[in-house]
């Protein structure tokens, strides 16, 4: 497989790439990616890629640059003739705007997926997207990958007694309502409303939480406020200890300042996107899911089922 496949890493997330690449026993590959004094991106495969099956790994969360610098290494790898090109995306940035919720506003979703389309990208390989919906506005294959079976595995092996799992808002019933089912507890929702952007409000809480052990689970952990005062509001309700967990965590603003309160015991995340040393905290636990990815490359490039793996 080593001389067939090619596995190159931008530098948003390389760490994650090389375990990816480890796990396959496949060396990572060698490019260069430089930036010009007034900010250009300059990318150059060291390695030969004609006729090569080229998966490109780089999250898109902020800075923009991170983007645009997959599209470039995209664009490298068709001009220098790769067979097929899998943009692998373990965060995809610029999801949240994927609908036309007010006048006057961009979906940006549907923006880069035509933007990693033009650039030369024959399918995308990505992880819970904000928003299922947003498959549909590729022109290409998409594979779908869901961390649920590594955060899954984790919290079965705590065997956590009266174990609840709540859904911070009524957008991620669906995903909480997948995980109530595989730990076999029951289902709560936080009814939420937003005034304005970055802030939440919490109304309700539906379903009982009384005297229980909660699993708060998201996609996406930005500043926090959803989820710090989802777990306010369950606690005034009677909820013991509260165990918060995402896929994203992008951890921006007041977000570390919100997670160091007590009133979450843990939280739990995966590696899609790189945690800074100075953002790592006692509570905080990271979770790769690197051998997803890397069994998802192989399935790809062999031609074989992906939906399989999480059967």
């Amino acid at each position: 497989m080593q001389d067939k496949i090619k596995i190159f890493s931008g530098n948003a997330n390389p760490a994650l790439a090389q375990k990816i690449a480890d796990y396959l026993d496949i060396k990572l590959g060698s490019s260069e990616i430089k930036t010009f004094s007034d900010g250009e991106i300059w990318v150059k495969y060291n390695d030969n890629v004609r006729g090569r099956d080229v998966f490109i790994i780089q999250p898109t969360f902020s800075p923009p640059r991170n983007l645009l610098e997959l599209l470039i290494m995209i664009d490298t790898a068709r001009r220098a003739s790769a067979r097929r090109i899998t943009a692998v995306i373990p965060y995809f940035g610029y999801a949240r705007q994927d609908r036309k919720d007010q006048p006057r506003v961009a979906i940006t979703a549907k923006l880069v997926a035509n933007l990693i389309t033009t650039a030369g990208a024959d399918r995308v390989l990505t992880m819970d997207l904000h928003a299922p919906q947003i498959q549909g506005f590729f022109d290409i294959p998409l594979d779908h990958l869901y961390a649920s079976p590594i955060l899954n595995d984790y919290f079965i092996k705590k065997k956590i007694p009266d174990l609840v799992v709540v859904s911070p808002d009524v957008g991620s019933n669906a995903l909480a309502r997948a995980y109530a089912k595989r730990l076999h507890a029951p289902l709560a929702i936080i009814d939420k409303r937003r005034p304005k952007h970055d802030v939440s409000e919490v109304m309700n809480v539906i379903g009982s939480v009384e005297n229980k052990n909660v699993f708060l689970i998201d996609d996406i952990i930005d500043t926090a406020g959803t989820l710090v005062n989802a777990a306010k509001a369950l606690k005034e309700r009677g909820a013991r200890n509260i165990y918060a967990a995402c896929t994203h965590p992008m951890l921006s603003g007041k977000a570390l300042d919100r997670l160091s309160d007590p009133v979450i015991s843990q939280v739990t995340f995966t590696d899609t996107i790189p945690l800074p040393e100075e953002k790592n905290i006692d509570k905080f636990v990271v979770l790769s899911v690197a051998s997803l990815f890397g069994e998802a490359i192989k399935r790809i490039h062999t031609e074989k089922s992906i939906s399989s793996l999480f059967d």
